[in-house]
């Protein structure tokens, strides 16, 4: 399958190996790593230039620490020159928090979608 590539966040590496296999290539070539104060700093190691893109990354675990991994995966890739990057995401982060139940609460399903978008 020429011009993809598939990454996988640290949530479910296992996930990706299965679509790989699936789709008969190998998982792209991701280092991520906690610096000493906790922030996420994500390598893409390998040329994604004019390719389409899929990161798989699942809103299970440690949910706040997926979801900015995955940002700055995304934006590591549009930075990159990918021609399209997919967020795969079976477990969407806070889904349930997907409607206004009282005054002055957050929609953060909203919230979280318009991150990805923008990253």
């Amino acid at each position: 399958m020429p011009n993809i590539k598939v990454f996988s966040g640290s949530s479910h590496a296992d996930l990706t190996h299965k679509v790989c296999d699936r789709l008969g290539i190998e998982p792209g070539k991701v280092v991520t790593k906690k610096f000493s104060n906790l922030e996420t700093c994500v390598e893409i190691g390998e040329s994604v230039r004019g390719e389409d893109v899929y990161i798989v990354q699942t809103g299970g675990g440690e949910v706040n620490d997926n979801l900015m991994e995955l940002l700055i995966m995304i934006n590591a890739c549009k930075i990159a020159s990918a021609e399209r990057v997919t967020a795969v995401i079976p477990s969407f982060p806070y889904a349930r928090q997907d409607k206004k139940d009282k005054s002055r609460a957050p929609i953060s399903a909203k919230l979280v979608a318009n991150m990805l978008s923008v990253a």
